[in-house]
């Protein structure tokens, strides 16, 4: 897959060339294209004082950062402790029934993701479950599945 590395040269020239700037470089590119290209990562290291070790570490070491492509809409189960408690696992399983993927997977039309994260700080609603920038509280492995359908 090809992109087109002008808008990553148009992010270096907005953002800065220094290895200051990295993590802000990483998340343009990001917002871009919702993951990290190698490609992208190699124009950075092209016209940048970025090296390729720096700007890898960096990709790696957040988890923010992803190098895969991801679809359209991230649904992150929270798998914190009180939403474990809150049988978060059984929402994660409804989710993955629904679409037919596992966890870290995306659906084949590269629409939904579906990740468990450690956690989204809103214990008091658990079990929670982020869907884009919506959080969702108090939920069933029901209910989760009617509101992913409103995404579709």
């Amino acid at each position: 897959m090809s992109i087109d590395v002008t808008v990553v040269s148009k992010i270096i020239e907005e953002t800065g060339k220094g290895a200051e700037m990295a993590i802000p470089i990483l998340q343009k590119i990001q917002d871009h294209f919702r993951y990290l290209p190698m490609e992208a990562l190699e124009e950075v290291c092209r016209h940048s004082a970025i090296t390729p070790s720096q700007l890898y570490g960096v990709a790696t070491f957040y988890s923010q950062f992803r190098l895969k492509p991801v679809g359209e809409v991230i649904i992150k189960v929270c798998h914190g402790t009180a939403c474990h408690v809150g049988r978060a696992a059984t929402i994660t399983e409804a989710l993955e029934e629904e679409f037919q993927i596992k966890d870290g997977e995306s659906t084949p039309d590269m629409k939904f993701t579906l990740e468990s994260v450690a956690c989204v700080g809103c214990c008091s609603l658990a079990p929670v479950v982020v869907i884009g920038k919506d959080t969702y509280g108090k939920l069933s492995p029901k209910k989760v599945v009617e509101i992913v359908k409103e995404y579709s």
